[in-house]
């Protein structure tokens, strides 16, 4: 297992081994203990499965705390550019972002931690796979601008197809981040946190409340 540091602290992209013979490939691509060695001790608790067509953009997405999400994102057929966007507050990284191009033939695979905005171009017909360590909160489900001219992300394309919400999204300099970027004490109190908020749920008004975890839309 190797991983490759981008340009953003924690954000990584991760190569694992894999067998090559007549039959096909076989590879595992993720091993909680092996991650775990490499420094990515996040318990995953839901599986997201997107299939998107050639020039489909989706993004940029993240949720607020306290469901704020880590995502392992994986490409299983085709090929995307994935981004993520530092909006921890403190950060030396702040408002920038990394593109990493992920598919299929190269079976990379991109960390995204806590307080990164996520999104992704499809390049062909594609499926991605990804993580996530809190379960979906419609409450708590935001994003930013996927054009921001303030970000300047080099999207190859100048008018993906997009849903209706991804054109609403509010520009960086709209947005107040809640994120901060950690100490071990403020990671700490960070997945506690999320934690405490998957067994106790919240409406937007900070009520409690039952979550509908079927109730998605898609992103």
């Amino acid at each position: 297992m190797n991983l490759i540091a981008t340009d953003l602290p924690d954000c990584c992209v991760i190569e694992v081994p894999a067998f090559d013979d007549h039959r096909g490939v076989f590879h595992t691509p993720f091993n909680k203990f092996l991650f775990e060695e490499h420094g990515i001790c996040v318990n995953w608790t839901q599986d997201y499965h997107s299939v998107s067509h050639r020039d489909v953009l989706r993004g940029l997405h993240f949720q607020l705390p306290p469901f704020n999400q880590a995502k392992l994102v994986r490409v299983v057929r085709g090929a995307i550019l994935d981004v993520a966007v530092d909006l921890r507050q403190g950060s030396p990284t702040y408002g920038r972002w990394t593109m990493q191009e992920l598919s299929c033939a190269n079976r990379r695979i991109m960390f995204v931690p806590h307080g990164f905005a996520h999104g992704f171009l499809a390049l062909d017909e594609c499926i991605v796979l990804y993580k996530a360590d809190a379960t979906y909160s419609r409450a708590h489900d935001a994003g930013i601008l996927w054009n921001d001219p303030h970000l300047g992300i080099e999207w190859p394309v100048e008018t993906p197809i997009l849903s209706e919400k991804d054109r609403l999204w509010p520009s960086l300099a709209q947005f107040v981040s809640p994120f901060h970027f950690p100490s071990q004490q403020t990671q700490a109190q960070d997945t506690m946190a999320t934690q405490e908020a998957m067994a106790t749920p919240f409406n937007g008004d900070g009520s409690t409340a039952r979550i509908d975890r079927h109730g998605e839309r898609p992103r």
